[in-house]
């Protein structure tokens, strides 16, 4: 769903323009609703140009297509640009034992591969305090790169999701310079861009242990000619400061990913920063940012909180505040099933069942969000047509 330093006067600006269009772009939708504005913007695929001409709300293809393939697996990546998304997230990205970037939600992978069927590996099972919480099970900075590749990868919520347990086995575990170079190919084969949005996960973890990952994914771009201001890739993190070291490395769009109101970014609470996300997301917490990224992935809490109940209430000032400061706002996640929508959405109680998907997506691009995070792009389309043709 950080750059060059030096970029922040020389191209920072440019930099934000080209993600920002999608705001900018709107008149007098800039900082209120929606209304016919917007929706004339979408309808023209962003107006001034969004994301290199993108539509918004734009579509983002979570982990792939993965409400209906195992995330994060080339069979994901590919169905999501065949059922239509505007950009893939290709990568939750985190390194192996010789240094190599790979696509995994987490480091474990007990859960999203069959490493538990190999006995080969059975002597690799740890326990580790990742991010302050103890976790148990094999982790990709044990393994080389050519050992992951021995793995498959399986459906990480089969309870929500039996029909993809069909695919079990099947695809391979990306490295991260793979998917560069499908991108290329699918850039070609398509004929048109295709943009994707990597993400670094716990890079103050993996720092510790001596595989910094925002050189490694410095240096992929650099390798592959894609680490500009008008690069098709948008790096995310939830870690603040490692969107600033990415600012100082790279000159792509950047953004920074935001949880909970009351939790606290890991790195934060390594140097003993006492902000929270609720800080982060002040007016001033804001222009902060915006001081060295260009976007902010908010859960959809942050947009539109839940009671306790779990019904939608009314929206915060997020997105207001946030277009104010010059930011988009890509949040997540967004699900067909039951047990991950608000719960006035919901239909039934059976884990695998869909709710009333549609309804949930019209709230929330009502807000004026950017665009979206979700395992379902064809729900995500759909639900964008009605909205611009309403």
């Amino acid at each position: 769903m950080g750059t060059r330093e030096s970029d922040e006067q020389a191209g920072g600006t440019g930099r934000r323009a080209l993600l920002g269009a999608a705001v900018l772009g709107a008149g007098g939708a800039v900082l209120g609703l929606p209304g016919t504005a917007r929706a004339a913007d979408a309808r023209q695929g962003g107006g001034q140009g969004g994301l290199k001409g993108l539509p918004v709300p734009t579509v983002i293809g979570h982990r792939g297509a993965s409400g209906y393939r195992p995330e994060h697996t080339f069979g994901a990546y590919e169905l999501a640009l065949d059922m239509g998304a505007d950009i893939v997230e290709a990568g939750d990205l985190v390194p192996t034992k010789d240094g190599h970037l790979v696509c995994r939600h987490e480091p474990e992978i007990g859960g999203t591969t069959d490493v538990a069927d190999h006995p080969e590996f059975a002597d690799r099972k740890r326990t580790k305090l990742l991010d302050g919480v103890s976790t148990t099970g094999w982790f990709t900075e044990d393994f080389t790169l050519a050992e992951l590749k021995t793995l498959r990868a399986t459906e990480r919520i089969p309870a929500n999701r039996p029909h993809n347990t069909l695919y079990d086995g099947r695809w391979e575990i990306p490295s991260f310079e793979e998917v560069l170079r499908w991108q290329d190919e699918q850039t070609r084969k398509r004929g048109k861009q295709v943009w994707i949005y990597p993400e670094l996960k716990h890079p103050t973890y993996f720092r510790k242990l001596g595989l910094g990952t925002e050189e490694r994914l410095a240096r992929l771009l650099r390798r592959y000619g894609k680490d500009k201001k008008n690069s098709p890739v948008i790096i995310q993190s939830f870690e603040p400061t490692s969107i600033q070291r990415m600012n100082k490395l790279v000159g792509n769009p950047l953004a920074v990913l935001l949880s909970g109101a009351n939790t606290r970014p890991w790195d934060f609470a390594e140097t003993g920063d006492p902000r929270t996300t609720a800080d982060l997301i002040t007016p001033a917490g804001l222009k902060e940012i915006a001081s060295y990224a260009q976007g902010i992935g908010p859960t959809l809490d942050l947009v539109i909180p839940r009671d306790p109940a779990g019904n939608l209430t009314e929206p915060t000032t997020l997105v207001r505040d946030a277009h104010r400061a010059g930011l988009i706002l890509h949040p997540y996640t967004m699900r067909n099933e039951n047990p991950f929508l608000p719960a006035n959405f919901r239909k039934g109680s059976a884990k695998d069942a869909y709710g009333d998907v549609f309804g949930a997506f019209q709230a929330y691009f009502a807000t004026g969000i950017d665009g979206v995070f979700t395992d379902h792009p064809d729900t995500g389309l759909l639900a964008r047509e009605d909205f611009v043709n309403r």
